[in-house]
């Protein structure tokens, strides 16, 4: 069955240079005999993370999502070998023996996406993000190392909560340009805001405080992430693509409400040498 992910590795990997650069570099920092069943994966969550982005109106983002429930049911209309990214996510979930209900509840947890629905607590942004960004590093885990997956289960939860937070605060220009936010309602209640008063941008002070505390909460997961124990050298790719968000959070915190306005994003040149780094040094 690898042989048979492996002819669409290249659209997979092509996708993933144009969707996401870092887990794109982490594919090519991965074991060669890995790679494409990492992009398969790392390719079907960039499709379902960007549904809000080719959509203008939630129900056929909806649809869409759907689509993708029905293909790992069998019940999709169509051939699959019609989508290269399909069929090797297809192919990688037979050949790793993958959980189904894992990929599907990372399917429903976009739906939050195509909607403007406010985030209520860190918890439920804790629940979010465990099912999407901490779910995929379990899964490519999985791909990597079953026996090692299962021991880093915790690592797994609080990286995936970090580099959640961090690709928020990333995206919060294009967010609050559409009337989206995530940064949860207490912590803005904490700072004297409402989600209305944060997304009309003009009390810097008070936004500054809800960015600084948002980005805290992610640098305290990355801390408990690394404080879980080290990460086997077998799974440490799948936390490849957490390297960044250390460096997102610690230039948001700084920059406060000015992040509104200037890009958080790293250069690519410093992304690679972060990612290369902590794949020399086994830690992330």
């Amino acid at each position: 069955m690898v042989a048979e992910i492996a002819p669409h590795a290249d659209a997979c990997l092509a996708s993933l240079r144009d969707t996401d650069r870092d887990r794109y570099l982490a594919c090519l920092l991965s074991p060669e005999e890995k790679r494409a069943p990492l992009a398969a994966l790392y390719a079907f969550n960039a499709e379902i993370a960007r549904v809000r982005d080719a959509v203008r109106e939630p129900l056929p983002g909806e649809i869409r999502l759907q689509w993708w429930r029905d293909l790992l049911d069998g019940k999709a209309r169509g051939d699959a070998g019609g989508n290269p990214i399909a069929a090797a996510l297809l192919d990688t979930v037979e050949t790793y023996r993958l959980p189904r209900q894992t990929l599907t509840d990372m399917i429903d947890a976009r739906i939050f996406d195509l909607y403007d629905d406010p985030i209520a607590d860190r918890h439920a942004f804790e629940g979010y993000a465990g099912e999407t960004a901490s779910a995929l590093i379990q899964l490519a885990s999985l791909v990597l190392s079953p026996a090692e997956a299962a021991r880093s289960a915790e690592a797994a939860g609080h990286a995936g909560v970090a580099q959640s937070i961090a690709g928020m605060l990333l995206l919060l220009p294009l967010h609050r340009s559409r009337g989206q936010l995530y940064l949860p309602l207490d912590i803005l209640s904490a700072t004297g805001l409402d989600r209305e008063a944060f997304l009309a941008g003009t009390d810097k002070t008070r936004i500054s405080a809800a960015i600084e505390a948002f980005a805290g909460l992610g640098s305290e997961h990355l801390a408990k992430a690394r404080a879980a124990g080290p990460v086997s050298l077998a799974i440490f790719p799948a936390y490849l693509p957490v390297t960044v968000s250390g460096a997102v959070l610690k230039r948001a915190a700084r920059l406060g409400a000015r992040i509104l306005e200037e890009s958080l994003q790293p250069s690519q040149w410093h992304r690679q040498l972060l990612m290369m780094g902590a794949s020399f040094r086994g830690r992330f």
